[in-house]
């Protein structure tokens, strides 16, 4: 023991004499253990392990695919449920559906998103409640005329109550009826982001097709429940026409994050591939110093060795040092972890994961981090410990000039491991430029409209209160007048689903005359006469409709330049006919106007194409009706405005309610520029950009560290031998080729290197980063900057020795 505390003595005097040597290797490990535990504990969380329902490998959704493979769902009637349910390979199932309630006793009525559920649903998801009790079958006797019972989700009861642990038992209205607090959910149940659940019921409406959760039995796979299941769907698909979409469909099931894993999932394992090259090259970097600080202490290892000391002792004391730095980088490397985390975690997009996911710091992947560390210090440490332990006194002494840094085997191992941190750099710089350039690609796509001052604010209904055509479309109006009289507002117009960069409703459509071809589809948007100045999207040929036929419900259409080009290319699609098959209401929540199932929508204008299909995809064929021909119960102004528009949100809710003291609007309310930056493809596009010029950055630093570090020790080893060149005549010039000439072997490999593994990747790369890594911009670019920053690693050294005074290197 009291030679263990020596070699901890020594160790730590050893380190606080070489500053730069330790804060070197120590942060080369935390920042490779940080970045690597960070990224993979986000993916745990959010692909592996999300949930904290029962059984949620065994959770399904059931989807339809079309001919075009776009997915599409469904809704099952009650009795059609009850059937489902009989099946051989279902285990349990649960019917649920979303609507919009008002929360009123505040300074303006508030939305509340509210998620129905048959009675079963709680003791299907299987979470314990944080207090009280969830929904259970007595609350609703056959799902028909349930108790007015409501359980509040964590964030609803934090948001309005504080947290107040006796809100159970007390009342809550919820629009214009009372309702008893029955329980707490948890904080991750969040099913289907709702503040509210509440018992369905059944008796309203016995058609209506409401959304469906399967668990399977144990056992049976994904294609035994298609096989099992599809020829109910496709009976129930003749049964109930209106709650199935048209044309021919494959039906299939989806596990219950596969939809995330499709969104997130590549990401993540490119920012996976990204951390765990920085930690391959924060090790290398640490293995670098340790090689050469090691032999640059053969000299001293060999004195030691001569006067007495063991061998054992010599490797052990080497062994203590390299571990001593291994467990200070994994102490750093853990503190940094649990800030990456929270800072991953915050960039995300928002609707790309489960927000049940609890993200944190995985214990298992820094438990593999820490031991890949110290597995690092251990073997660098150890190899040169056993070489050194066995140095020759004479032949050190002999080596006055200490002219060769160590043997051909450590010259070696140092120059691979300098190439291999080259090659993991250029490739890591490769895919950070290309995935910056696709980021700022996107963020200058056209888009078509002009979104600056202008927000979408979203008016729910309750269905009751306006049930006809009639009533719901004079409302819809007269809110749209009363927000045009506020102060600060220029012009508002009325935007159903045509709200960018993503807008319509997507569906197939048919022209009159015309055969009709297979994925012939448009994006749909209802809207009155003033959107198209609104969103300054100007008028092409033709003309747009006016206020009355706005009002009267008038079947004409408006259409873009790519559903002009594509299927007019003669340039006659004015006065053409279209219809929507699809196109039929659903009383009371979707209410048609007179006579709209089974038109033909005479096309009157052409407009110029608008971002609608997203920031990264093509541009969609686009249809615009007038708004009154579909009505849902939640509508959209959109506000243009003279100031910032949020700021005028509160003068727009007070206005609104003049017309109905009830009448709420959405929470979540962005202006148009914040739902570009809301866009999936942005918030993903930003956080590869980010991550990987960061993670790239930190590479090249570590790469430029440990390059500057070995040729530092090689200059010192070769101090005396450059003095005895420049006390014979040779140049400054003569002396920085030796030492550019000691690396430029290992450069030159790494950098080839990593140029073939860029262009072996590039479809890895270019998938995720929108821009290719074979851009020979990008590889010059990147090729030439670690260049440069080698080329600097390298130079401050040389020019130290290039500077070294004969005299004095000839005395050392």
């Amino acid at each position: 023991m009291k030679s263990l505390l020596h070699d901890l003595r020594y160790s730590v005097r050893q380190l606080w004499s070489s500053p730069g040597f330790s804060v070197t290797a120590i942060l080369s490990l935390a920042l490779g253990i940080a970045s690597t535990t960070a990224v993979f504990s986000v993916i745990y969380a959010v692909l592996m392990n999300p949930y904290p329902y029962r059984a949620p490998d065994r959770m399904v959704h059931m989807r339809l695919i079309d001919k075009s493979g776009q997915e599409g769902s469904f809704g099952l009637t009650p009795a059609q449920w009850q059937e489902i349910r009989t099946s051989p390979v279902v285990e349990d199932s649960f019917l649920t559906s979303g609507a919009s309630l008002t929360l009123t006793g505040h300074d303006l009525p508030e939305t509340v998103a509210a998620g129905y559920m048959s009675s079963n649903g709680f003791q299907y998801l299987g979470v314990p409640m944080a207090m009280g009790r969830g929904l259970v079958p007595t609350d609703s006797v056959d799902n028909r005329n349930p108790q007015p019972v409501v359980v509040l989700s964590y964030k609803f009861w934090q948001r309005h109550f504080n947290g107040n642990p006796d809100v159970v038992g007390q009342t809550l209205q919820l629009t214009r009826q009372n309702y008893t607090i029955i329980g707490i959910a948890p904080s991750r149940f969040t099913w289907s982001d709702a503040d509210v659940y509440l018992p369905l019921d059944f008796a309203k409406n016995a058609e209506y097709g409401y959304a469906v959760g399967l668990r399977l039995k144990p056992g049976i796979s994904h294609p035994a429940a298609n096989a099992a299941l599809r020829p109910l769907i496709e009976q129930f698909a003749r049964q109930t026409p209106n709650n199935f979409p048209q044309g021919p469909f494959q039906f299939t099931v989806v596990g219950l994050n596969d939809d995330f894993s499709k969104r997130l999932g590549g990401t993540l394992a490119l920012l996976f591939s990204a951390v765990a090259m920085l930690l391959a090259i924060g090790c290398g970097n640490v293995s670098i110093l340790l090689l050469a600080r090691g032999i640059a202490r053969r000299h001293e290892f060999a004195i030691r060795s001569a006067i007495g000391a063991p061998r054992g002792r010599i490797v052990r004391q080497l062994l203590t040092e390299s571990l001593m730095i291994s467990v200070m980088g994994v102490g750093v490397g853990i503190l940094l972890a649990f800030r990456a985390v929270a800072v991953i975690a915050t960039m995300l997009p928002e609707s790309s994961f489960p927000h049940e996911a609890a993200i944190g710091i995985n214990v298992p992947v820094l438990a593999f981090s820490v031991a890949v560390a110290l597995f690092t210090g251990i073997l660098f440490g150890l190899w040169p410990a056993l070489q050194l332990s066995r140095s020759d006194l004479r032949g050190v002494m002999q080596a006055a000039t200490r002219r060769i840094a160590g043997r051909a085997g450590a010259r070696h191992a140092n120059d691979t491991l300098i190439a291999a941190q080259i090659a993991l750099t250029l490739l890591l710089l490769a895919g950070a430029g290309a995935s910056i350039r696709g980021f700022l690609a996107m963020a200058h796509t056209p888009l078509g409209y002009d979104p600056h001052n202008v927000m979408g604010v979203d008016m729910p209904i309750h269905y009751e209160a306006y049930d006809t055509w009639a009533k719901r479309s004079t409302y819809f109006e007269e809110m749209r007048r009363k927000v045009a009289e506020v102060p600060g507002v220029t012009m508002t117009a009325i935007s159903e689903t045509g709200t960018p960069p993503h807008s319509g409703w997507i569906t197939h459509i048919e022209f009159q005359g015309m055969k009709a071809i297979d994925n012939q589809q448009a994006a749909i948007g209802f809207v009155n006469q003033t959107y198209f100045q609104l969103l300054r999207i100007p008028l092409t040929e033709g003309r747009l409709w006016n206020e009355t036929e706005n009002r009267n419900a008038a079947p004409l259409a408006v259409v873009n330049q790519t559903l002009a080009h594509r299927y007019f290319p003669n340039g006659d699609a004015i006065g053409r006919n279209l219809k929507i098959p699809d196109l039929a209401g659903q009383p009371p929540m979707v209410l048609d106007g007179p006579g709209t199932d089974g038109s033909w929508f005479h096309i009157v204008g052409i407009v110029a194409d608008k971002r609608n299909n997203g920031m990264r995809d093509p541009l969609l064929p686009e249809v615009y009706l007038p708004f009154t021909l579909s009505m849902d119960v939640v509508t959209q102004i959109l506000v243009r405005s003279e100031v910032p528009p949020l700021t005028l949100l509160h003068a727009i809710g007070k206005q609104i309610n003049t017309i109905d003291p009830e009448q709420p609007i959405n929470r979540d309310i962005r202006d148009l520029e914040q739902l570009i930056r809301s866009q999936p493809e942005w918030q993903q596009e930003r956080l590869i950009a980010w991550l990987f010029g960061a993670f790239a950055a930190l590479g090249l630093a570590l790469a430029a560290v440990g390059l500057y570090s070995v040729v530092s020790y090689t200059v010192a080893q070769r101090t005396g031998e450059f003095g005895i060149r420049m006390a014979l005549g040779a140049q400054r010039s003569h002396v920085f080729g030796i030492v550019y000439k000691s690396t430029g072997i290992s450069l030159v490999c790494g950098i080839g290197t990593g140029v073939i593994l860029a262009l072996a990747l590039n479809k890895v790369l270019a998938h995720w980063a929108e821009v290719s890594s074979r851009d020979p911009i990008i590889l010059v670019s990147v090729t030439l900057l670690l260049g440069l920053v080698a080329i600097i690693a390298c130079g401050i050294p040389a020019r130290r020795a290039a500077c070294v005074d004969p005299v004095v290197a000839l005395r050392d």
